[in-house]
């Protein structure tokens, strides 16, 4: 039977990837740890993964399709679901998330893509069982060392977010669109497109594993499973 088996959340930072990092790679273990235990309790075998990120336009990508990190210094392509090359047109937040399901299962699983700028078509649910992958940063205004420098609302903003994940609850992820631009915060049009899937989905019984603001910018990992 198919549906939304399960819901992962993780964020897209590019430094997630070792060889992006370079030195740097273990100030993120931790964060790597918690999507990779996320992961591992939502995807199950049989379970196709549909990764939800924010990009430039709506696009729904097929799981041969391919991005690259040259624009951050490492020669390195990442296919979103399958061996077979495609087109090279994978957004960052698609890209990170890719190598977020090989380095947590070895293989991607015929991954599809949903990259969302704004209101946008979802792609068609297959009869297959489906788990959401909803890459998204928080605030990237949580100290003065931040990309947007401090701003007093990022706390409180991320808290809410972080409620929203912890509580299992799809409608709080319908965060204020324009105060997140204000803050940078990357994730609010995959929270938003999630939020739109799992109106009439659930209800999920929600882990939240990670919460932090390294570098002065918010990331989330949480997993989501149906409640029995």
């Amino acid at each position: 039977m198919g549906g939304i088996s399960g819901v992962v959340f993780c964020p897209h930072p590019p430094l997630l990837i070792p060889r992006v990092a370079g030195r740097a790679a273990a100030e993120l273990d931790e964060l790597r740890s918690a999507c990779r235990a996320a992961i591992r309790a939502v995807i199950r075998d049989g379970v196709q993964p549909l990764l939800i990120g924010s990009g430039p336009a709506n696009a729904v990508h097929g799981p041969s399709a391919r991005g690259s990190l040259q624009p951050y210094g490492v020669p390195l392509e990442i296919p979103l679901g399958a061996a077979a090359p495609g087109p090279l047109e994978l957004p960052l937040s698609l890209i990170v998330g890719a190598w977020l399901l090989r380095d947590a299962l070895g293989v991607n699983r015929g991954a599809r893509g949903w990259q969302v700028c704004g209101c946008g078509e979802p792609p068609e649910l297959t009869d297959q069982p489906i788990a959401l992958v909803v890459m998204g940063d928080g605030s990237a205004r949580r100290s003065t060392s931040a990309p947007g420098y401090f701003d007093e609302r990022a706390a409180a903003f991320d808290a809410t977010v972080a409620s929203a994940l912890a509580g299992g609850n799809p409608s709080g992820l319908r965060v204020d669109a324009t105060l997140g631009t204000e803050l940078l915060a990357a994730g609010v049009p995959a929270w938003h497109a999630a939020a739109d899937l799992l109106d009439a989905a659930g209800p999920f019984d929600a882990t939240l594993r990670y919460d932090d603001a390294p570098y002065g910018v918010g990331y989330f990992v949480a997993s989501w499973t149906p409640r029995a």
